[in-house]
């Protein structure tokens, strides 16, 4: 009998020749499962291929669209896009950094004197680890303090300027030790600069030995005076915010007397242009996607996976709608092509840099308000662009019911290769039955071959004795 195996795999089914029928049994059953299985076999596979296709498809489109949605704030928020440079003419004196609310304009800046911090010096003490004396030190800067008790375990330079700056609650201080020839002193430094910001240190109790430190101020500290334009001003910090709207100023040294420098605010159109050649890019980007997914090619007569589809051809239409939009603004910035952007004959849309250029330079403003703002261009697009990829979006739905029909489809898959399996099964059981007839069929042909055949027999070398009878033999004996 033919040898068998589980009937999961049907094209392994019988592993040898039919003992019986001499036919190769599991080569038979393994032909007719495939025919059996073969027309829902390729229409399974078909709706696969075409929905992982799809898939594929709109995650690419997705794609484009989240580039887009990237260079879209740039663009949405005028301020954003109407970005200023400051420059000062002394950058020894000044420097200049700008904020979305800047204006532009030319300043006089005189710098009188920057904003330190104070610092305090200790008389000399003959070394480090001398014991100076014991009770409580009290270090203030400006409103906060802090009291440090100091006994025999920390009476020294070091074990005071440790106390200090390990303290949880500094109000602000950092202590180091100098040594010199004349013997070692506590620096007290403060990490604030500006006048509010004054260190004072108080001895108390004890065995009086700390009054002999005899902190004294060796650098007030002190607020940073300057001018802008003659008007006299204040900081407490270097960093001076506010004193100009929109600009930052990092005074860095103290002006030669009655010798301004001058700051400059200009508009910073190089930031504006980048933002918008991205945003065309972006908008290239999608079109050439759609073109590509729902397109024809007829040169190698291939079709997009997404050919004809009327989601893509539907976005693309409000897309197009929204970038040849025409408005009311000022400064003759009314649409895109204004500033130099033009759709080509292939869909795709093309800058015109110096155009662009000069229309930044002279109507900045108006451009913001043609890209950004609750009706511009920018924000439209965002509208749009939100809807269809936004969770339970157009996109969403889509591919949620796309993945639905991969499921189906792969349990039907597994549904065929059940019922396939079952019909190996049958197949085999029917073809071993038969060729286990055919095995007995043939062992009765042998018996009575050798019942109705002696001749043979004999000539094969196995008489019986009946034949032995039948011989000549029995005619001596008379």
């Amino acid at each position: 009998m033919s040898s068998v195996i589980p009937p999961s795999s049907a094209s392994t089914l019988i592993t040898s020749t039919g003992i019986g029928s001499g036919l190769n049994i599991g080569a038979i059953v393994s032909s007719l499962t495939t025919a059996f299985g073969a027309a829902q076999t390729a229409q399974l596979t078909s709706q696969a291929t075409s929905l992982d296709s799809q898939v594929s498809a709109y995650g690419t489109f997705t794609a484009a669209l989240d580039a887009l949605k990237l260079a879209l704030p740039a663009l949405e928020d005028p301020s954003q896009l109407a970005g200023f440079n400051a420059t000062v003419a002394d950058k020894n004196i000044a420097t200049a950094t700008t904020s979305s609310n800047a204006v532009a304009g030319q300043y006089s800046l005189q710098v009188n004197n920057l904003a330190t911090s104070a610092t305090l010096t200790s008389k000399p003490q003959a070394s480090v680890a001398a014991a100076v004396g014991t009770g409580t030190l009290t270090v203030a800067v400006g409103s906060r303090s802090i009291s440090l008790t100091i006994d025999s375990t920390n009476s020294s330079l070091s074990g005071i300027a440790a106390e200090i700056n390990s303290a949880a609650n500094n109000p602000g201080v950092t202590a180091s030790i100098i040594t010199t020839t004349g013997g070692s002193r506590l620096i007290l430094t403060g990490t604030a600069t500006g006048a509010a910001n004054a260190i004072t240190v108080t001895p108390s109790g004890g065995d009086g030995g700390l009054a002999g430190l005899a902190l004294t101020q060796t650098a007030a500290a002190q607020d940073a005076s300057f001018s802008v334009n003659g008007f006299a001003a204040t900081s407490a910090s270097n960093v001076v915010s506010g004193a100009i709207t929109g600009v930052t100023i990092q005074l860095h040294q103290a002006s030669a007397v009655a010798t301004p420098t001058i700051l400059t605010v200009s508009p910073d159109t190089s930031s504006a242009q980048a933002s918008i050649g991205k945003f065309v890019t972006a908008v290239n980007g999608v079109l050439s996607s759609i073109q590509t997914l729902t397109g024809y090619d007829p040169s190698t007569q291939t079709a997009g996976p997404l050919n004809g589809n009327i989601t893509l051809q539907s976005f693309q239409n409000q897309l197009q709608n929204i970038l040849g939009k025409v408005t009311n603004g000022s400064g003759g910035v009314k649409s895109l092509t204004d500033l130099g952007i033009t759709a080509g004959t292939d869909g795709s849309y093309a800058t015109d840099n110096t155009k662009l250029g000069n229309a930044l330079s002279a109507s900045l403003a108006a451009i913001g308000n043609l890209l950004g703002g609750s009706n511009g261009i920018a924000t439209s697009i965002a509208n749009l662009v939100d809807g269809y990829t936004k969770p339970g979006g157009l996109l969403d739905t889509i591919n949620k019911g796309l993945q639905t029909g991969l499921s189906n489809v792969s349990k039907q898959q597994a549904a065929l290769s059940a019922q396939m399996a079952a019909y190996s099964a049958r197949l085999t059981a029917q073809y071993n039955a038969m060729d286990r007839a055919v095995a007995l069929l043939k062992q009765t042909q042998t018996y009575l071959n050798a019942e109705f055949n002696p001749s043979a027999n004999a000539a094969s070398g196995t008489s019986s004795s009946n034949s032995s009878l039948g011989s000549g033999n029995l005619g001596t004996g008379g």
